[in-house]
């Protein structure tokens, strides 16, 4: 990794209480648990959205820790890439919240890339790890994911298909982070004579 890419001095010092292995631990257990009781259709996109900050016990933005974000990164890629599943990595609101997302998501959904390069304090430290973890990766403004987990109340919402469910997963935190997820289902559409259920 670039080494201007480094944490910030405070979160360096907050990683000095925090087990990169129990990260990664709660990560997988939030993330098997939504697949296990939403399953994707393979293909699917799925969007994360993370502040390290947030999971270091910091305030959003304000305690980049490129530790954590790669290890999130790390259990989610593989996690989502063994049941055929897109990732799509959110950056930070310095970059509009557009998306980390592999080369080959782009070109099957359609989705314009961008000319932009994620780093630490300027896209995040989740976004910073996908763009140099996928094996070519670029970034895009939007996609419509299928489901989505939110690891520090980052909002995801604008890169979710209509219609989205909330999920509230247990354990509920990833390290200090609180963790709220979603899936989308398709609209109930028509009037009084509308069904919706194969009769």
């Amino acid at each position: 990794m670039p080494t201007n890419y480094t944490s910030s001095p405070l979160s360096i010092l907050i990683m000095e209480t925090i087990d990169l292995n129990t990260i990664k631990q709660q990560t997988e257990t939030i993330l098997t648990d939504l697949l296990n009781s939403h399953p994707l259709v393979k293909g699917s996109v799925f969007v994360i959205g993370c502040s390290s900050s947030e999971v270091a016990g910091g305030l959003i933005g304000k305690n980049s820790s490129a530790e954590i974000g790669a290890a999130i990164f790390e259990v989610a890629h593989k996690l989502l890439a063994e049941r055929g599943l897109y990732l799509a990595c959110q950056c930070c609101e310095h970059l509009n919240r557009a998306l980390v997302v592999e080369t080959e998501c782009a070109e099957r959904y359609g989705y314009e890339p961008v000319s932009v390069v994620p780093w630490l304090h300027g896209g995040g430290s989740f976004a910073t790890a996908a763009y140099s973890g996928f094996s070519q990766a670029v970034v895009v403004e939007h996609v419509k994911a299928s489901a989505g987990l939110d690891i520090g109340d980052t909002l995801i919402g604008m890169h979710l298909k209509d219609v989205a469910v909330p999920v509230h997963p247990t354990p509920n935190q990833i390290g200090a982070a609180h963790v709220v997820a979603a899936f989308c289902r398709p609209k109930l559409i028509g009037g009084e004579r509308a069904r919706y259920v194969k009769g």
